[in-house]
């Protein structure tokens, strides 16, 4: 029969077949005149396997599986005339001692809607894109880094339901694509970020345990209905990146653990191969077969489905051998180092190979830790990625902003210190979905004060996280000041935005991206000390931070001001870099954002008067927790 070949099973077990994805699984086709299904699996410790499903009525004897030479590789082969697109099915692995295992494709690119385990067959190149201007456009990127990136992260099951409906109310991908493109324009994000979208089997791991890591997931439609999604933000100019989970994978019976009676996908020592905290297997990144099936996988999003962007979930557990773990449950590498030298290699690997073939796309590093070179080149001893989350800016700007204003003067430091690493990694900041569940509270719950005074520390904060450079993202619910934490068993709580509060911030946040996306002086230098200055980063007495945001040609640069604080400054003075006249952009406290309205001019003309050490400065009325932008 021969679709698996030699020169396939030479590049597999080289982890460099990266079309791997169009020969193992299942694909419809015609062999000698007949239309079937050619099944093809890797199970290398299985004794015999057979391939059952709804087109031979689950007969466990119907379709064995031939073994194909050389035989040690373990690929096992079978063309099943009568098997068709939208038919159900398992691989029946017998081991050697006699066991009998019922596990889903690993490779399958659909399953069946949960809380069945089977996958299903289905042909995802027959798909239709439509999204040629968009792809052109990103191929054609000259630097990525100085493209405006906003992101809207979002879990696709609880961002809107269909109230009262059997089926759970889920907005499939298609009403989705809509519904979501109308939000994210009107608000100004540029990109979208879906969480938990490969095939996963338990709704409470909102995505991060994955059985399917080839397949979009069936609870909101086919992987057509998931390419509709995609053309669709596109045509629209939104950006589309995912999760991406190779770090661990669960235990479920129909999943990759022990996939063929014994460890394949995992290390095989469980002290290499498992997360005790988690209850989840490890990737074992030093097989080429398995560091291909990732490769594959990531492949297949970038590649075939034209995701934008993946980020790569729980980077630091893979690269610490005791992440998570107790002495005696870790073994260390070769140098008795606790690096794990395999997932490094996996990385620069990956991350070179998605980049380098796609440009224009991004990998992103969720890594918690102060690994080097996060961001760094591969070949200067770097992980290669484009991004990393900086969750060092996320913690210290939440111990921040949770403190009475009293006490903020004290911890001052907190919100500037991100600035003295900045250029060491090229940074997201984050208020992710993490920052809400678990109890941590929601992220205006988080907020001191009562009342108003929540929603003027949380305006007060987005416009520093806002002006701060980095790319940045966003958890849904977070830009109209949701209350109750984050729940994936209901719809956010849009009913906020009928009072008045929720509506001011919801407006405000608009505004703020809206600016971020006009102005390239917020994205185009984030990385280094080029497009940022601190006007006055001590006045710790008063709690108020003042910086410029600055771009490549030196035109239209913004100047912040932002007051932490419930105390009105009628005589603030802020010193400027020149002496022209600046343009009041946003100021917090207009009517619409729920502030006092106070009339104030538009345009201020700096003066020969001395402040924060620089010959010019102008005047400005600063409100209580009073933000202030200013273009000049």
């Amino acid at each position: 029969m021969g679709n698996f070949t030699e020169l396939d099973m030479y590049l597999f077990g080289q982890a460099t077949h990266y079309d791997i994805y169009k020969k193992l699984g299942a694909h419809p086709t015609t062999i000698k005149g007949k239309k079937g299904v050619m099944f093809d699996v890797w199970a290398p410790h299985a004794a015999r396997v057979w391939v059952i499903g709804t087109f031979n009525d689950w007969d466990e004897t119907a379709n064995e599986m031939e073994r194909l030479e050389p035989g040690e590789m373990g690929i096992y082969e079978v063309f099943v005339p009568k098997a068709a697109e939208g038919d159900l099915y398992k691989f029946l692995i017998e081991t050697p001692d006699g066991r009998r295992l019922y596990k889903a494709d690993p490779y399958a690119n659909y399953a069946e809607v949960r809380p069945g385990t089977a996958s299903r067959i289905c042909d995802i190149t027959k798909i239709k894109w439509t999204d040629q201007t968009w792809m052109k456009k990103r191929q054609e990127t000259e630097n990525v880094y100085e493209q405006p990136m906003s992101i809207y992260e979002v879990h696709v099951g609880s961002w809107m339901r269909h109230p009262g409906r059997e089926d759970e109310g889920f907005y499939s991908y298609r009403e989705l694509a809509e519904a979501l493109t109308k939000y994210v324009k009107e608000m100004g994000y540029t990109h979208v970020e879906l969480m938990g979208i490969l095939e996963y089997p338990y709704d409470g791991s909102w995505g991060y345990q994955v059985t399917g890591y080839y397949a979009p997931t069936s609870r909101y439609g086919s992987p057509e209905d998931f390419a509709y999604f995609i053309n669709y933000l596109h045509k629209h100019n939104i950006g589309v990146i995912l999760d991406w989970v190779p770090a661990h994978f669960p235990k479920d019976a129909h999943g990759l653990a022990d996939f063929d009676g014994q460890a394949l996908y995992e290390y095989p020592d469980p002290r290499m191969g498992e997360h005790p905290d988690w209850g989840t297997k490890i990737f074992n990144y030093g097989k080429s077969e398995i560091k291909n099936f990732l490769i594959g996988s990531a492949l297949l999003w970038i590649e075939h489905y034209h995701i934008d962007g993946l980020r790569v979930d729980a980077v630091a557990s893979m690269l610490y051998l005791d992440y998570g773990k107790n002495d005696g449950e870790w073994i260390a590498n070769k140098y008795g180092e606790n690096k794990n030298l395999e997932a490094i290699e996996f990385f620069r690997h990956t991350n070179t190979l998605i980049t380098g073939r796609n440009n224009g796309t991004v990998m992103i590093a969720e890594e918690s830790t102060a690994w080097p070179m996060v961001t760094g080149a591969a070949q200067d001893g770097g992980l290669n990625f484009s991004y990393k989350w900086n969750m060092g800016w996320m913690h210290d700007f939440l111990d921040y902003m949770k403190l009475d204003p009293y006490f903020r003067k004290n911890n001052h430091h907190k919100m500037t210190f991100a600035m003295s690493y900045n250029s060491s990694e090229r940074y997201i900041l984050v208020l992710s979905h993490d920052e809400v569940v678990h109890l941590k509270c929601s992220m205006l719950n988080k907020m001191p004060g009562e009342g108003f005074a929540k929603f003027q520390n949380l305006m007060a904060g987005y416009a520093f996280m806002m002006g701060h450079p980095g790319k940045k993202l966003l958890f849904m619910g977070q830009d109209f000041g949701q209350e109750r934490e984050w729940s994936e068993e209901r719809e956010i709580d849009w009913f906020l935005l009928d009072q008045p509060y929720h509506k001011e911030l919801h407006d405000y946040m608009k505004e703020l991206l809206h600016i971020y996306r006009k102005n390239r002086c917020m994205y185009e230098l984030d990385h280094g000390w080029d497009g940022f200055e601190w006007i006055n980063a001590d006045d710790a007495d008063r709690s108020i931070f003042s910086f410029v945001r600055k771009s490549k040609d030196g035109k239209n640069n913004l100047l912040f001001v932002c007051n932490f604080t419930p105390v009105e400054r009628e005589d603030y003075r802020v010193g400027v870099p020149k002496k022209k006249k600046y343009n009041l952009i946003l100021n917090s406290d207009e009517a619409r954002f729920g502030g006092e309205g106070k009339e104030r001019p538009q345009v201020y003309t700096a003066v020969k008067s001395e402040c924060d050490g620089r010959p010019f400065s102008f005047a400005y009325p600063l409100p209580a927790f009073g933000v202030a932008i200013f273009k000049y």
